[in-house]
């Protein structure tokens, strides 16, 4: 599979049809057999019409008009009228029964996509941009459905058309037929040359608006890291890149597509000269009538048209089928964290914790992340992990809630193996709030709500006022039902977080993680927000992984993790008469704070009380 990892690199796109990702993508169309089978037998009947309304005029010239048979005159006349109309009905019900499956086929292939993508690992979204992961789902699909539903039927109205049509022509007479195919393989020819640099061009063209859909992707996630270095003209200049490849792109698809057509009519319209040459001037043995004659100029369209929508269809195989292997490549890859085949069902739980010697790395062979990390935690107590950066703090909260499985040793909860039971049942349990909060487009109401669907207003106000957020909420025009805009761009970081918290809280579970959780709230919300959480953490096992120690003063104990291992462990008065790694953090953050204040606080006076203890 081809690898993309930026907006800069085109993806690589299948030169032969994959006829492995055909058959599979027929999976879609089982479900509406019915309907397609409904659908053929319609476009049978337009095929006859189509091949019968010549050879009426056949007769209506060669016979009825000159034998002025007026009776037989109206009779195929009005025959003629009665087909065209139904060949207009069934055209109009062709083309609603075909869009509709189309849609059917789109709808259900994106509901997998968009399903199987909720359930990804991160490092999948980490690894590629999120704008060529979203063409995916929309545009590559909307292309698929087209081609495989409308493309197929129509295929079959096609083939069965020509077959029918050379029959004719060969029972009315065999040697002007034989004349009117005498450039077909020159149309075979112009169509195939042609379609071989159509293809390679669309290719290049998806693969420049692909890279231009990452690009405007990253550009909008970005707008305010933009905005504060102003590089606005830099982003342009790069927009301007990407977009002046698609036109590129765009317009040598257009030019050779326009190519096709030119050539296309200029062989019909030999041949069709060609056929009133050969049949009027009776040239090779060939006599035949008028009627004849212009029965052979219909029949010709007949089967020139068909070659070149077969022309077409096998082209759109061929980018359909790169297409195909983009989003069979998405659906194929497997989650990294699945539930067993014989997981059970995690009960309530009480929150009692244990890692039983612990050892993860990331990669089989890879360094150790966490080694040997062992603890055993009682239900309802708070926990704080400090440490510097990247010392396997987050890691260890990742695998209680198994975001990732260890890699020697085990995490219970309440004596169960997280690995034994199923992730639903796990999370459902566990609230985990990160520093990187997620906003989603709606009012407040609905995004404190998202925590749990079932709740009343009543619970949802009662949340955000134990988290301090509904005085800010009460704030604002329409308070509850305030709209706020994606990723809660309308709101600050703390306000935010609140939201966030709240929502958490909403969710009432046993084990709470909040990562970073309070970093973008002032001291003043902090404080508030502290008094907020000291009863709602009661009974709660609760895990708070924070930088700023002040956060964490009254935990029951705190682990100091450094290079994948705990340190120390204690309660904060323990840990600062330890004098060790611990108090050597607390002492720097408060040095920094007198340097940036100038101010000594009581705070300060305590630990250094404390540490004179």
């Amino acid at each position: 599979m081809a690898q993309r990892n930026t907006y800069r690199e085109d993806e690589e796109l299948e030169e032969q049809i994959n006829v492995h990702d055909l058959l599979r993508v027929m999976q879609y169309l089982k479900p509406y057999l019915a309907r397609v089978l409904r659908i053929v037998l319609v476009v049978v009947l337009m095929s006859c019409i189509e091949v019968a309304v010549p050879y009426l005029t056949k007769i209506v010239i060669d016979e009825s008009i000159p034998h002025r048979d007026m009776r037989q005159l109206g009779l195929l006349t009005g025959l003629m009228a009665v087909m065209i109309v139904l060949f207009e009905c069934g055209l109009r019900y062709r083309t609603l029964a075909i869009t509709r499956v189309g849609q059917l086929m789109l709808m259900d292939m994106r509901r997998d996509l968009f399903t199987h993508v909720q359930g990804l690992p991160f490092s999948y979204f980490d690894s590629r941009p999120h704008g060529k992961i979203l063409i995916r789902i929309v545009n590559y699909v909307n292309t698929l459905s087209d081609t495989l539903s409308s493309g197929i039927i129509n295929v079959i109205a096609d083939v069965f058309t020509f077959v029918i049509t050379l029959v004719v022509m060969f029972a009315i007479d065999w040697r002007l037929t034989l004349w009117s195919l005498l450039l077909f393989p020159l149309l075979i020819l112009w169509v195939r040359v042609l379609q071989t640099f159509q293809r390679r061009a669309y290719q290049r063209l998806s693969n420049k608006q692909s890279n231009l859909n990452a690009y405007i992707h990253e550009s909008i996630a970005g707008v305010k890291t933009t905005q504060t270095f102003a590089q606005e003209r830099t982003q342009f200049k790069t927009f301007q890149e990407q977009q002046s490849d698609v036109r590129g792109a765009w317009m040598k698809a257009v030019h050779i597509q326009f190519l096709m057509w030119p050539g296309v009519q200029l062989i019909a319209a030999t041949t069709i000269a060609f056929i009133y040459y050969v049949g009027i001037m009776r040239f090779g043995g060939v006599a035949v009538t008028t009627g004849v004659l212009i029965a052979f100029v219909g029949y010709a369209n007949n089967f020139w048209n068909p070659v070149i929508d077969l022309g077409n269809f096998y082209n759109q195989l061929i980018t359909c089928s790169a297409y195909l292997e983009r989003i069979f490549e998405t659906l194929d890859v497997k989650p990294d964290i699945t539930d067993k085949s014989d997981a059970a069902e995690l009960p309530a739980i009480r929150g009692k914790v244990d890692f039983n010697d612990v050892v993860f790395r990331y990669e089989p062979e890879g360094r150790n992340i966490l080694n040997l990390v062992d603890f055993h935690i009682e239900p309802g107590s708070t926990i704080a992990l400090v440490g510097p950066t990247g010392a396997g703090k987050t890691t260890i909260v990742s695998l209680l809630s198994r975001f990732y499985d260890v890699s020697e040793g085990s995490v219970t909860i309440d004596g169960y193996d997280v690995r034994d039971v199923t992730l639903q049942s796990l999370r459902r349990q566990m609230g985990v709030m990160l520093q990187d909060t997620f906003i989603f487009s709606g009012t407040i109401r609905e995004n404190i709500r998202y925590g749990n669907l079932a709740a009343t207003d009543e619970q949802i106000e009662q949340a955000a006022r134990a988290v301090r957020a509904h005085e800010f909420i009460m704030e604002l025009p329409q308070g509850y039902d305030s709209v706020v805009e994606e990723r809660g761009s309308t709101l600050s970081a703390g306000q935010r977080q609140l939201i966030s918290f709240a929502r958490v809280l909403l969710a009432n579970p046993r084990i709470l993680v909040l990562d970073e959780a309070t970093s973008n709230i002032d001291t003043r919300t902090e404080e508030a927000l502290q008094a907020g959480l000291r009863h709602l953490l009661k009974g709660r096992t609760s895990f708070i992984i924070a930088h700023r120690l002040s956060t964490i003063e009254n935990a029951d104990e705190i682990f100091y993790i450094d290079h994948g291992q705990i340190v120390e462990h204690g309660t904060h008065a323990e840990l600062l008469a330890q004098r060790g790694a611990y108090y050597r953090l607390y002492e720097s953050q408060y040095a920094m704070i007198r340097v940036h204040t100038g101010v000594v606080d009581e705070s300060e006076h305590e630990m250094s009380a404390a540490s004179r203890e």
